[in-house]
């Protein structure tokens, strides 16, 4: 399904150096705020209480936060949860009382604000637990990032499998970035975000790469350049179709889910604006840097056609033929 079709390609890789030099200081910048400020881990990864009240109305959210910040808990979550009665309160951990005498403490403070309040259920996060989690959700990471190269490697080629990989951790660096330099709660949502943006963006290189491939195999006399320019413009309206319907369902959630899906859905927002930028123009640029061609990506195609090696390199610099955009 085509939604538009573009005449005449679009140069992006004569932009290549640009955006990779852009995407680099990008990254960096990432980096420099992790190192220095840090995530803002939730309770999932550094313990606390967890407590869910209900009302028989409508919870006031405002006066409950009040209620939290006046007991010195000011960096306490508070969200609705399921419904707009029922509220989760999400307490960190404090040197010198247990978990027990600080949902106490806690409901009491609510009671004196509206005594209808009713406690569900208390749950305690120890310390080692979140620890456990954080160690967890850096091994899932690793294993994704490692099985997502391994797939491109046999399916593709090297050079593809190293492209991808850089541009989708460059994707999930600049969310953390995000995360750390406005010190946005990190927790277990956060985190299943980053790991749906791994494969959200691996899985448009792959339609990329995939229209690189055959037009590597019907382009005979194009350049390297014009090749990738082609593919990528070809599969713009592609692109265009499925980025919008899924950027809308994500802003929705943003916009209407909630402080529950809030982080989750910021997470998305921000994974899916750079997934497009980085599988156009960062992954293709750096695949070309690394030398890719036509002889290294259907070298038996060329075998059993019987080209010689010299016809494979005259092919990668020739000017492409008007036929070949048939």
């Amino acid at each position: 399904m085509e939604l538009f079709r573009i005449k005449s390609d679009i140069p992006f890789m004569s932009y290549g150096r640009l955006t990779t030099t852009i995407s680099l200081l990008t990254f960096i910048l990432a980096i420099f705020f992790l190192a220095t400020r840090g995530l803002s881990f939730g309770v999932d990864f550094t313990g606390g209480t967890m407590m869910e009240v209900s009302y028989p109305q409508a919870a006031d959210l405002t006066k409950i936060r009040q209620a939290v910040d006046s007991i010195g808990l000011k960096d306490a979550t508070v969200q609705n949860f399921g419904t707009s009665r029922d509220v989760l309160i999400r307490l960190p951990v404090r040197a010198g009382i247990s978990g027990s005498q600080l949902s106490e403490k806690m409901l009491a403070s609510l009671k004196e604000v509206d005594s209808s309040v009713q406690m569900n259920r208390v749950e305690f996060v120890g310390p080692q637990v979140g620890e456990e989690l954080y160690e967890n959700g850096a091994l899932a990471l690793l294993l994704v990032t490692v099985g997502i190269m391994l797939y491109l490697a046999m399916r593709f080629e090297w050079r593809f499998a190293v492209a991808a990989i850089i541009a989708n951790m460059h994707d999930v660096v600049i969310i953390l970035g995000f995360f750390a330099f406005f010190q946005w709660e990190f927790n277990l949502t956060v985190l299943a975000a980053v790991l749906a943006v791994l494969g959200y963006s691996v899985n448009e290189s792959v339609v990329v790469f995939d229209r690189v491939r055959e037009n590597f195999r019907k382009m005979r006399k194009a350049s390297v350049v014009t090749v990738i320019d082609n593919a990528i413009t070809r599969t713009m309206s592609r692109t265009v179709i499925t980025h919008f319907s899924t950027q809308l369902m994500v802003l929705s959630m943003l916009l209407f889910g909630g402080e529950v899906l809030h982080n989750f859905s910021l997470a998305l927002t921000i994974g899916i604006l750079f997934g497009i930028y980085s599988s156009v123009l960062v992954a293709c640029p750096i695949a070309m840097y690394l030398g890719v061609n036509r002889a290294n990506l259907i070298g038996d195609i060329e075998k059993k056609e019987g080209n010689t090696k010299g016809n494979s390199k005259k092919d990668e610099v020739a000017e492409p033929h008007p036929s070949d955009f048939a």
